[in-house]
């Protein structure tokens, strides 16, 4: 297989990069880690005639954290996000969600943002950034502007992004207190995309009951599918949280397809059995942080 022809641009700089896009318009993709990309082109499934490679743009490697949360570049590696012990305790649902992103191989050239903006709905850190309520930020020439998760997300593999922008980093926001999260999917083989999946953020009172509880599901519908369940949850302990009413709840917000790998009611079921686990690992964790305090 072989891509259909392009004209190919390496810039050094952001402007540079926004020049590029400017002029391609609806016809220029950017290549980052290219793990999603590459193989759309050699099917022939895309076919820009402007390819602009952001790879030597070093100003776009970068991740930062500190007590408002973690923000990743464009350029940051999906391993780099994972090994990072700062990123981790600021919002370890980073490293919970990228720990099941494909394999090794892939996460040492893929990108966060890269995974963002090709916003596959079976893919981990789209659901991590909607649970989050966390943003992403396009520049273009002669600005920028920064999108919520929630208007970010359009449909199967579409985003807000528009021609002649750039996703420049994301933005995660950081673990409030008492908080715990976790990430639970089930797939065909590990590294494959989830059959379904599920990430949970469960906050507790200072007499650790459950004030707060949100999931983001994934491969059950055109996105992340981001479903508050703390009234479900009644302000209880997570021991006495009466679990088949909050699947229920998640389970009537879902809508998804079925295909070669599973039917629409086994994902809704498996989308139900994950919920129950995620909420209760978030709430574990939840426990073990206010521990720490």
């Amino acid at each position: 297989m072989k891509p259909p022809p392009f004209d190919y641009h390496a810039p050094v700089s952001v402007d540079e990069a926004l020049e590029a896009l400017a002029e391609a318009g609806p016809h220029g993709k950017v290549l980052a880690g290219g793990q999603s990309l590459i193989p759309l082109l050699n099917m022939r499934l895309v076919a820009p005639s402007q390819l602009v490679d952001i790879n030597r743009v070093g100003e776009l490697d970068t991740l930062t954290a500190d007590a408002g949360g973690v923000r990743v570049g464009a350029l940051a590696r999906h391993a780099t996000v994972e090994r990072s012990a700062e990123a981790a305790a600021v919002q370890p649902l980073l490293r919970q969600a990228l720990a099941l992103v494909a394999h090794p191989v892939i996460r040492n050239r893929g990108t966060v943002v890269g995974s963002l903006v090709h916003a596959d709905p079976s893919a981990e850190m789209p659901a991590a950034l909607a649970l989050l309520g966390g943003s992403v930020r396009l520049a273009r020439l002669g600005g920028e502007r920064e999108v919520a998760a929630a208007d970010f997300f359009i449909g199967p593999m579409e985003s807000a992004i528009e021609p002649g922008e750039l996703a420049v980093s994301a933005f995660f926001p950081a673990l409030p207190p008492r908080s715990g999260t976790a990430f639970r999917e089930v797939a065909r083989r590990h590294g494959d995309y989830a059959v379904a999946g599920m990430a949970a953020l469960v906050t507790l009172d200072e007499d650790l009951r459950i004030v707060s509880a949100r999931v983001a599901c994934v491969s059950v519908g055109p996105g992340p599918v981001v479903v508050d369940v703390s009234d479900a949850c009644g302000r209880r302990p997570a021991a006495s949280v009466p679990w088949d009413a909050v699947t229920a709840a998640v389970r009537d917000r879902i809508d998804p397809d079925e295909d070669i790998h599973a039917t629409a009611e086994y994902r809704r079921h498996l989308t139900g059995v994950l919920a129950e686990r995620a909420l209760k690992d978030a709430a574990r964790n939840a426990v073990t942080e206010a521990a720490h305090e």
